[in-house]
């Protein structure tokens, strides 16, 4: 499979509401994280079971690509991003309604015969979604000096 096909066997998967649809272009025993994953998952099954917690909380989530992919033979790094309404619960924390739109990228190591995605990395900035949900105050904002004065660092100019 080419590296295209399996990127857009990806977005597809994560905007298709279907846990299943990610063993179309993962490995079984595929390894993957993000900033939301408390330790790697290390099966297809445990990723769609991961990915449904996004749907639950961001019910329309849709992934496009969002720039051009880089790839060899072994690796491939897909920019993507992720848009959607947070119209779901959270831990600790009650549908906003707010529309987001998360850019990332996807690093990823295919399997030896370059027809799966083996490895899978998400780097996506958190805090920026948490600005965009109202959790964390906008950078430069009064909000944001009063939050870092309270935390001990001063006032920055």
């Amino acid at each position: 499979m080419s590296v295209d096909t399996l990127a857009d066997g990806l977005q597809a998967a994560f905007s298709g509401r279907d846990p299943v649809a990610f063993a179309e272009v993962c490995a079984l025993d595929v390894h993957y994280e993000d900033p939301l994953c408390p330790q790697p998952i290390e099966s297809v099954g445990a990723l769609g079971a991961h990915i449904e917690k996004l749907w639950a909380a961001f019910p329309d989530a849709r992934m496009e690509a969002a720039g051009q992919r880089l790839h060899d033979e072994r690796f491939a790094a897909l920019p993507v991003k992720l848009l959607a309404h947070h119209r779901g619960e959270l831990p600790e924390l009650p549908p906003t309604g707010r529309f987001v739109v998360v850019h990332g990228v996807f690093y990823c190591e295919l399997t030896e015969d370059s027809e799966k995605l083996w490895r899978i990395r998400a780097f996506f900035d958190l805090y920026d979604a948490a600005v965009q949900l109202g959790v964390l105050p906008k950078p430069g904002s009064a909000g944001e000096r009063a939050m870092l004065l309270i935390r001990g660092f001063g006032l920055r100019r």
